[in-house]
């Protein structure tokens, strides 16, 4: 009993170097197998609402898109068999977009979806499984985890602002313009759509004292825009060179062993 499940954990331990692992030349092809699979699965979604296109054409997008979700439930199926911590997996981000990219597909094939056609928006899932396979989301997620705390504050400063702003166009703007800035709510909208410096055109103030608070309200946009990838950037220079020395550390041990 004992050797089985040694034999088992070795079978699991190598499949993780194909799956979990892309710095071997299997891991690498098998990454590259499953992008050109969620390429392909994207572009015959995109092509299977073209209004028009033959029923040959639709009957060959079917056969594809039956291949690429049953490549996907083998790789999902193969993640939770070699998973460590399967609920954790199950559970984690990764995991659910895993699920959600083939879960559309079993969901139209048990149940029918007529009123919930709203379920196929589902399959554009399978884009997000794209994140997986980038080493550039990797050095961000350390990046992340460098400048996490600053984000947070400078999300609550954010929220602070954009209502600071709201009771401040409110003030100016409510006698004239009371059915769009009737209250500190509706002003909401103008404030973060100023903020962000989108401007939409939808809300604008008219009084000169309005106009002048909306200058000083665009200057603190610009601000807000640049404060966090100026924080962003310097973290990912930093997690690139974090990422260079874990790199060099694993080759090392590798060459130890």
């Amino acid at each position: 009993m004992l050797n089985m499940n040694h034999k088992l954990e070795n079978i699991k331990e190598k499949m993780r170097t194909v799956v979990e692992q892309n710095d071997t030349l299997r891991g690498r092809v098998f990454d590259y197998c499953i992008q050109c699979l969620i390429v392909i699965s994207i572009i015959a979604f995109s092509i299977d609402t073209v209004r028009g296109i033959s029923e040959t054409i639709r009957f060959i997008i079917g056969i594809v898109d039956k291949i690429c979700v049953i490549a996907f439930s083998l790789e999902y199926i193969t993640r939770v068999f070699i998973a460590k911590k399967r609920l954790k997996y199950i559970f984690s981000f990764y995991g659910i977009i895993d699920l959600l990219a083939i879960l559309p597909f079993y969901l139209n094939l048990f149940i029918d979806l007529r009123i919930l056609r709203i379920f196929r928006i589902l399959r554009l899932f399978a884009a997000f499984k794209l994140i997986r396979y980038s080493r550039a989301m990797h050095r961000f997620s350390i990046a992340y985890s460098l400048v996490k705390e600053e984000f947070i504050l400078f999300f609550m400063v954010s929220c602070m602002l954009i209502f600071i702003s709201a009771s401040g166009i409110y003030f100016f703007e409510h006698e004239a313009q009371p059915e769009v800035f009737g209250s500190v709510f509706q002003s909401l909208w103008w404030s973060a759509i100023t903020l962000t410096t989108v401007g939409y055109g939808d809300t604008y103030p008219i009084t000169i004292a309005g106009k002048v608070f909306t200058f000083f309200v665009l200057m603190f946009g610009v601000g807000m825009i640049t404060v966090p990838a100026g924080i962003l950037a310097s973290a990912l220079s930093r997690a690139h060179i974090i990422e260079k020395e874990q790199y060099k550390s694993k080759s090392a041990d590798e060459k130890d062993i």
